[in-house]
């Protein structure tokens, strides 16, 4: 055979191999893109029929979040816990475990850096006094997950009810420590002593953008290389695939079970740690951002991937800053956000399964 023939061969195997392939690329962008578009069409319904025009909802949205200078600062900024906490879930989702007790574990983790910070930038130095509270804020947060590690470990109960009973009983007693234990005697509102703003975390470039931020993009990088690089990530999604199968392969499942609720749980408790040092500087009564369920749907959106999970919590940012801007404007409820990223699940779950139908009726 020529070498003329040999080439045209190779280039007729290549085309014949690259077209399957941009046809999953295809595939993949419409999946991921058709459900947020088909979403926004519905929100928008939703919208009218209240009598809010969409296109000036979604203007709002876009101007607040993701068009004005100090917009996407503080999309930014809102960014840092929310990558830590899609870091989270991916090492559980992964691993087949659902660990829906994030806001208990962000919660707890936010009230030990509130109450220790302004205690510790006092007889350390400031970056020695941080550190100390991030690592008493994963350590928290990890002890929080061990109830639902353990059960699920040696007695097989469900996570889903475990985690989620975790999580009312962590909010409470963050509520409760933050009035009683932790509680400010210099002020009236019930709420942790205050970090001072110059011993904070640093901004970035002279903005008001938190240095939480590359802290996050490092933690959702460094488990995304751990996931889909390293033996240790191997073993965890062997166990998420089939428990039995890792059993009969020599792995360690009870405490391969429990390491995954720590990670998790202990990256939930740091972006607690990230958004009270970095941004809030105490923590008051009550409150909740209820950041972890809003979660939840991004990481599924992004496939569990750390790197594509980036750009869905940007995305989930421009939505949380630009949402709270356009209803005050509007006045639409704030948690409309939840019911617009709640929409995009309910539409994604949907296309896998119109997609999966029409793989199993072309494989017949």
């Amino acid at each position: 055979m020529s070498a003329e023939t040999q080439a045209m061969s190779a280039t007729a195997l290549d085309t014949s191999n690259g077209t399957p392939a941009r046809r999953d690329i295809q595939r993949r962008i419409i999946m991921t893109l058709g459900p947020i578009l088909a979403a926004l069409i519905i929100a928008g319904c939703i919208l009218l029929a209240v009598g809010v025009n969409p296109l000036t909802y979604y203007g709002f949205v876009l101007e607040r979040g993701l068009l004005s200078p100090l917009g996407v600062q503080q999309t930014l900024t809102r960014m840092a816990p929310l990558l830590f906490l899609a870091a989270g879930l991916i090492v559980a989702f992964r691993a087949g475990m659902w660990n829906l007790g994030g806001d208990g574990q962000f919660l707890l983790g936010a009230v030990t850096a509130a109450a220790s910070g302004p205690l510790l930038v006092q007889v350390l130095p400031a970056w020695l006094a941080l550190f100390c509270a991030f690592l008493l804020a994963t350590a928290i947060a990890m002890l929080w997950s061990l109830v639902p590690a353990l059960l699920r470990a040696y007695q097989g109960v469900n996570e889903i009810i475990t985690t989620l009973m975790m999580t009312f009983l962590g909010t409470s007693l963050a509520n409760v420590l933050v009035k009683l234990v932790f509680l400010d005697p210099s002020t009236t509102v019930p709420q942790t002593r205050t970090l001072p703003v110059e011993d904070r975390l640093p901004r970035l470039f002279d903005t008001t953008i938190t240095s939480g931020l590359l802290l996050g993009l490092a933690a959702i990088l460094i488990v995304h290389f751990v996931m889909t690089r390293t033996a240790f990530g191997l073993k965890l999604q062997i166990v998420g695939a089939n428990p039995r199968a890792a059993v009969h392969a020599g792995l360690g499942v009870p405490k391969l079970t429990i390491a995954v609720f720590a990670i998790s749980a202990g990256l939930a408790g740091l972006a607690g740690a990230v958004d009270i040092i970095g941004v809030q500087g105490n923590v008051r009564a009550d409150w909740n951002p209820a950041y972890a369920m809003a979660v939840i749907p991004v990481v599924f959106l992004a496939r569990m991937n750390g790197i594509a999970a980036i750009g869905f919590v940007f995305m989930l940012s421009v939505l949380s800053i630009g949402g709270e801007s356009a209803a005050r404007r509007l006045g639409v409820p704030h948690h409309f956000t939840l019911v617009l990223v709640s929409i995009v699940l309910i539409m994604l779950a949907l296309a896998e399964y119109i997609d999966h139908r029409y793989n199993q009726s072309r494989k017949a």
